[in-house]
C-alpha cells in the first residue's frame, strides 16, 4: 500500500465580507443580531491525497483557491472546516516574502527559516554553503533583504527551501520572478527531488511546466475541486474554463465542435478570447475581419495549444467593396516582437478570385503545432494588390496571445520532430 504524504479531507475556508468597516467592528463586539456580512468560500469541501514521492500540480483560474489550499497545508492559514493530515517535513516557497524578515540580512533569514523548520544552528551551518552556492547572490547575502531585487530575493528563498532537506516541497508561482537560467536550475532540482522520492506540490500558470513535471494534476475552480487526473486530461479540461466553457461537474456548457463551427445566431469565436487592449488595427476599410479563432484538435476555441497536435486558425472577413484576389494571412510573433512563422493564401496557392460587396469568406489554416513551449502573439489580416500596389484592407496586429504547452522543447524557435536512433558499430 502506498504511503500518503498529504491528505486533504473536506477542507473549507470561509471569509466574512463586510460592506463597511463599522459592520466588522459591531460584529466583533457582538452588537445586535443582524447578519452584516456575506460568506465567501475560498475553498468549499476540497478533498484529495498526495502519495509520498508523487509530483502533483494544482491549476485553476485566479480566485480558484490554489494559494489558499497551499497556505492551509503549510500551516499559514487554518481551515474553517475539514481535516488535514501531513506526514513529512514541509518546505514551502509561497508568495515572495513569506517567512522572511525584510529587515534581516540574507544570512540572518537563512538561520530564521532553518529554525522555523526545526533545525539547530549547527544543522543550518552544515547546509549554509549549499544554500549560498545555489542562491549565487554574492555579498548581497550580508545585506538586509529589503535592499534585494525581486530576482535576488527569490533565488535566496528557493535556495533555502530546497536545501533544508524537506520531505515535501511546495512551490507557488514565485519561480516566475527568477531569470531563465535560475529557473532552469530550479527545474533541474525538481528532477533531482523526484529521483530521490521526495513529494512535490507545484502551483503554476505555466501549463508546460505542469505537463512536464507533474505525475498528476488537480483542477480547482471558484473554491471547488473540479477534477484530478493525468496532466494532459486536466490541462485540456482547464482550457475549457479559460474560455468559460466549464461547469462545476466538468462538462462543457456547449458542444465544443459546434462552437468552433459557429455561424449566424451563435456567439462569435472571438468572444472566447481576451483581446489585446493595445492591438494595432488599421486598413483601407475595403474589408473587415469580423471574427477569428484558434481551434485545438478537439474543436475547441482556445488560445492554449499542445505542442505536436493539430490546430486551426480561422478568420472571417466581410467585404465592403469589390476586391480582386484578396489574401488572408496569419503570423506568430514571440513576446519580443520577432516574427517566428506564418503563412497566407497566396503562399499556399489558394486563389480566391473576386470578392463582391457584402460577401463573407472564412479562411482556415490547418497545421500541426511545432513551436516550442511558450507565449506567442497572433496577427491576422486581409490584404491584396490593387493596380499593382500592395493594400492592407484590414489588419489586427498582436490581437491575442497563444500559449504553446510543451513537455519537450528542443533548441530554437521550432521543433524539427527528429526521428532519432543510435546504432553501435565496430570500431
Amino acid at each position: 500500500m502506498e504511503e500518503i504524504a498529504i491528505k486533504v479531507d473536506n477542507i473549507s475556508k470561509v471569509y466574512r465580507l463586510y460592506d463597511k468597516p463599522t459592520d466588522r467592528v459591531r460584529d466583533a463586539l457582538g452588537l445586535g443580531r443582524k447578519k452584516r456580512y456575506k460568506e465567501h468560500y475560498a475553498l468549499n469541501g476540497v478533498s484529495f491525497e498526495v502519495k509520498k514521492g508523487e509530483s502533483v500540480g494544482i491549476i485553476g483560474t485566479n480566485g480558484s483557491g490554489k494559494s489558499t489550499i497551499l497556505k492551509i497545508i503549510t500551516g499559514v492559514l487554518n481551515p474553517t472546516g475539514g481535516e488535514l493530515t501531513v506526514d513529512g517535513r514541509i518546505s514551502a516557497l509561497l508568495e515572495l516574502g513569506a517567512g522572511f524578515n525584510m529587515e534581516y540580512t540574507g544570512i540572518e533569514n537563512i538561520y530564521l527559516n532553518g529554525t522555523m523548520c526545526g533545525f539547530t544552528r549547527e544543522e543550518v551551518d552544515e547546509r549554509m554553503q549549499d544554500i549560498l552556492d545555489f542562491a549565487d547572490i554574492g555579498d548581497f547575502v550580508h545585506q538586509p533583504c529589503k535592499t534585494y531585487s525581486s530576482g535576488m530575493f527569490v533565488r535566496l528563498a528557493f535556495a533555502v527551501a530546497i536545501n533544508i532537506d524537506p520531505e515535501i516541497l511546495i512551490v507557488d508561482e514565485a519561480l516566475s520572478v527568477g531569470d531563465v537560467f535560475f529557473q532552469a536550475k530550479c527545474y533541474k532540482k525538481f528532477e533531482d527531488f523526484k529521483e530521490m522520492g521526495k513529494t512535490i506540490i507545484f502551483v503554476s500558470h505555466d501549463l508546460s511546466s505542469i505537463s512536464k513535471y507533474c505525475d498528476r494534476v488537480i483542477l480547482l475552480n471558484k473554491g471547488n475541486k473540479i477534477a484530478e487526473g493525468g496532466p494532459k486530461e486536466i490541462v485540456n479540461l482547464y482550457k475549457r474554463f479559460l474560455v468559460n466553457q466549464g461547469e462545476v461537474d466538468g462538462k462543457a456548457q456547449s458542444d465544443a465542435q459546434g462552437q468552433a463551427d459557429s455561424g449566424d445566431g451563435m456567439k462569435s469565436w472571438k468572444s472566447n478570447y481576451v483581446i489585446n487592449p493595445e492591438v494595432d488595427e488599421y486598413g483601407t476599410g475595403a474589408a473587415n475581419i469580423i471574427d477569428f479563432a484558434v481551434i485545438d484538435e478537439d474543436g475547441r476555441c482556445t488560445n492554449s495549444i499542445m505542442k505536436g497536435t493539430a490546430f486551426q486558425i480561422k478568420s472571417k472577413v466581410c467585404f465592403m467593396e469589390q476586391v480582386d484576389n484578396p489574401i488572408f494571412t496569419f503570423t506568430f510573433k514571440d513576446i519580443k516582437g520577432t516574427a517566428v512563422t506564418g503563412s497566407n493564401t497566396m503562399i499556399e496557392k489558394v486563389d480566391i478570385g473576386t470578392a463582391s460587396p457584402g460577401e463573407v469568406y472564412v479562411a482556415c489554416f490547418e497545421q500541426d503545432m511545432s513551436l516550442q513551449g511558450g507565449e506567442y502573439l497572433l496577427s491576422i489580416s486581409c490584404t491584396g494588390y490593387a493596380d499593382g500596389e500592395f493594400q492592407v484592407y484590414h489588419r489586427l496586429y498582436d490581437v491575442i496571445n497563444v500559449t504553446v504547452i510543451s513537455d519537450k522543447d528542443t533548441v530554437g524557435f521550432y521543433d524539427m520532430n527528429s526521428k532519432t536512433s543510435i546504432e553501435k558499430v565496430e570500431a
